[in-house]
């Protein structure tokens, strides 16, 4: 099925002259994805035609879920041994936010997910992050080690090289108190880069 007859399942019901499934287009073509609908506030979605708030709220409800299954998966198994729950979760959380926003996976010695966190939120291209306030979240909830993701409104998933001296920054940082950075992904839209797969860790 395409992503709009999905959407036309749940939306279960058009408006006059048009299907669910023309309205779920409408969606798609005015967000550009599903992550840009989910991600959307009560007065965008309901400034579509045929999309009142009680729709709204159901479509929260379904994000709200997938994005709760998932976390039960890395709070139950080593994040290492399912990639692309970790890689779903943060394109749903952080994909189709319109400004930058930087974050943590909080791990402990099994790489189970401990807790989630946005630590710092920005402008349209940065998030200012401050690496002593990193190691006080990452020490709080006594973790073992630790993912961090940033997303690119821009779209481009790649690291900049401020992106790149952070990392290191909260790497040594971390360092100090024994915590492990085992990961940090650039999330833009879709797509996510991962600084271990591309050897910068």
């Amino acid at each position: 099925m395409s992503d709009a007859e999905l959407l036309a399942i749940f939306l279960r019901t058009g408006v006059m002259g048009k299907s669910a499934v023309d309205l779920a287009r409408d969606l798609l073509a005015h967000f550009s994805s599903l992550n840009g609908i989910f991600a959307a506030s009560a007065q965008e979605i309901t400034g579509v035609q045929g999309m009142g708030r009680s729709k709204f709220v159901q479509l929260q409800a379904i994000f709200e879920m997938s994005r709760r299954a998932l976390l039960e998966q890395m709070h139950e198994r080593d994040v290492l041994t399912s990639p692309q729950a970790v890689r779903q979760y943060l394109n749903m959380k952080i994909g189709g936010q319109p400004h930058e926003v930087f974050m943590a996976l909080f791990l402990d010695a099994q790489h189970r997910v401990v807790a989630v966190e946005e630590l710092f939120r920005g402008t349209l291209t940065q998030a200012r992050v401050y690496p002593r306030e990193v190691v006080k979240r990452a020490l709080y909830h006594n973790a073992a080690a630790v993912i961090f993701a940033h997303n690119h409104p821009s779209g481009e998933a790649k690291p900049s090289e401020a992106d790149k001296l952070l990392t290191e920054a909260l790497k040594a940082g971390l360092q100090l108190v024994d915590i492990r950075v085992l990961d940090h992904f650039v999330v833009a839209g879709n797509k996510i880069c991962s600084f271990s797969e591309l050897g910068l860790l």
